[in-house]
């Protein structure tokens, strides 16, 4: 499991789509481990914990970052009175 604090970010653009970057050391172990077994796109699916709310979704390779990027979707922004600036603890699982 791996444990950080990351800035909410908004996607530029339609959908309002609300992101965190791993920080690039855990993204670049994320990657030597599980890289082999990546899904459509690369991504990696994950088990995440912010606050008291746990969902499962997929980490997203993003090449200009230059590192996985976590989708935070509205029930949990809402539920953990996140919005685009926030710097919440963040657990992540990578689902094996």
């Amino acid at each position: 499991m791996y444990s950080f604090t990351a800035e909410v970010w908004e996607h530029p653009g339609m959908g309002a789509w609300h992101f965190v970057s791993l920080p690039e050391a855990i993204a670049d172990e994320i990657e030597e481990l599980y890289g082999h077994r990546t899904g459509g796109f690369g991504a990696v699916r994950v088990h995440v914990t912010i606050g008291a709310t746990r969902w499962s979704t997929s980490l997203f390779p993003d090449k200009t970052r230059g590192t996985y990027v976590l989708p935070v979707k509205k029930p949990v922004r809402t539920a953990e009175g996140l919005e685009a600036g926030s710097t919440p603890r963040i657990e992540v699982e990578v689902a094996l």
